[in-house]
């Protein structure tokens, strides 16, 4: 419903534009200054709207677009992109990982940089808890290397909470990591997105 609206405002600007320069052609001042004013006024507020920072899909969840974040999250963080990844959450957000604080967007980011420098072939499976009007638990589980070739694979819970516009404003996550043998990797496809056709936690035993 959202992106039909989204839709519907950039076909309104569309039309308040062409609307403006028809005023263009009129020669009635008093006309002209009442239809361009209104005009303007929607073309501002329209604006606005394209503008916000939206990530869909918005609060309250269904148990079918808390999947759908879950899978939304867990693909942008196997990108291994710090700033993609950043832009799901709010400029104030608040995390808690492992035993570091980051305060708002750019703090969480370089949390991000230092991360992945440092957790190689970064493989990451999250799974839905449970959810509520705006709020979401997972688990998961990633797997990752560091620099001298010594495995691991961490287990993870998270808390998310959002705001109206679907950007993550907490983040309270607990992990724990098991060092294992490159023999005992469980997570074995391309770097990047997991294949939907890939086992998920549950189906892994997880």
């Amino acid at each position: 419903m959202l992106h039909t609206g989204l839709q519907l405002c950039q076909l309104l600007l569309i039309v308040c534009r062409l609307t403006l320069w028809r005023l263009c052609q009129n020669r009635q001042p008093i006309v002209r200054l009442a239809i361009s004013s209104a005009s303007l006024t929607l073309l501002l507020f329209i604006r606005k709207v394209l503008s916000m920072e939206i990530k869909l899909p918005l609060p309250p969840f269904t148990r079918e677009t808390a999947i759908q974040k879950v899978r939304l999250a867990e693909d942008a963080w196997n990108t291994r992109d710090a700033e993609k990844v950043s832009l799901a959450y709010s400029l104030d957000t608040i995390w808690r990982n492992r035993a570091e604080f980051p305060r708002g967007r750019e703090q969480a980011k370089a949390m991000l940089v230092r991360k992945w420098a440092k957790e190689l072939d970064y493989r990451l499976i999250k799974e839905l808890w449970a959810y509520s009007d705006n709020r979401i638990a997972v688990r998961f589980a990633y797997e990752c290397h560091d620099d001298a070739g010594n495995w691991q694979r961490s287990y993870g819970n998270e808390n998310w909470e959002f705001n109206e516009n679907g950007l993550m404003v907490r983040r309270f996550a607990s992990i724990n990591d098991l060092p294992i043998k490159e023999s005992g990797r469980l997570f074995f496809w391309e770097l990047g997105r997991r294949p939907d056709d890939h086992p998920s936690l549950s189906d892994l035993s997880l």
